[in-house]
């Protein structure tokens, strides 16, 4: 690598990754995770540097796919530790175990997620998401919005404001 590649890097580095780490900690709720998830999607951009042309949405859409990946995982360990202990969960009628925003946006299916994800955790505007994704506008404006309606109706109408 040059040194003017170098140095791009150096300061791509800099000024991304604080904001990719945080915004890796707001959802995965752990420092040492983010920071992990953070380091692998520079380190997947560092791999593929001269064919980026959006090194900001490659990292955001990497690290997105890898908190998915990480949520994945916690789901397995999850249900693997229920049937060690055969403990059953019963919740009663119309409860939810956790109604947080956040974790509704888990359960989104991806392509409803990934836009939500990009487009108000990373916020990239919908014309860079529509890049890193290959959709076109007008599809993430209508998976944005199915999202938004998804997330209102899992959350009984408590969502007032629609960001």
């Amino acid at each position: 690598m040059s040194r003017s590649r170098k140095r791009a890097a150096s300061e791509l580095f800099a000024s991304l990754y604080p904001n990719l780490a945080g915004w890796c900690r707001r959802l995965v709720d752990d420092d040492e995770t983010a920071h992990e998830i953070a380091s692998e999607a520079f380190t997947r951009l560092w791999a593929r540097w001269t064919e980026v042309e959006e090194p900001r949405g490659f990292l955001y859409v990497t690290a997105a796919n890898l908190v998915r990946d990480h949520w994945r995982k916690l789901e397995r360990e999850r249900r693997a530790i229920l049937r060690v202990t055969t403990e059953v969960v019963v919740s009663g009628q119309g409860e939810h175990p956790d109604p947080s925003v956040r974790l509704l946006v888990r359960t989104l299916p991806e392509r409803l997620r990934t836009p939500v994800l990009l487009y108000y955790y990373a916020d990239l505007p919908i014309r860079e998401i529509s890049a890193v994704t290959g959709r076109k506008e007008g599809t993430i404006r209508a998976d944005l919005h199915a999202a938004r309606e998804l997330l209102r109706s899992r959350l009984g109408g408590h969502l007032d404001h629609t960001p």
